[in-house]
């Protein structure tokens, strides 16, 4: 499974964003996806790769070490209704902590991918 990736879309104080996502089916699905995305060598050096998916209605989601970024993005997802689908927020961290500008980041960056998304 691809995933459609828009690179390098916030630059935060040397932290930079993009973000993945497409359609899934299962579990395996999801870990098919991310299994792909972190092949990529760029990805798999990334500093966090959260994500969030709905299968079915039921939510499913991971930090990778940025605590909350998960939970954010599966509230976008059920907001948006979509489910049967999984969105990948990924942070290359910059040497600078960004407090609480990381969520409005995360937040941004799932907006751009519901925006720009192919239907």
């Amino acid at each position: 499974m691809t995933l459609t990736t828009f690179d390098r879309i916030i630059r935060d104080r040397g932290s930079v964003y993009a973000v993945s996502g497409g359609p899934v089916a299962d579990r395996a699905a999801i870990d098919a996806a991310l299994a792909a995305l972190t092949a990529q060598r760029r990805f798999a050096k990334a500093t966090h790769n959260s994500w969030a998916a709905r299968i079915g209605g039921e939510g499913l989601k991971a930090d990778d070490g940025e605590a909350g970024a998960g939970a954010i993005i599966l509230r976008m997802l059920e907001t948006e209704g979509l489910d049967d689908h999984l969105i990948v927020v990924t942070r290359w961290y910059g040497g600078k902590h960004l407090g609480g500008d990381r969520f409005r980041h995360v937040i941004g960056a799932v907006r751009h991918y519901l925006a720009e998304r192919p239907r």
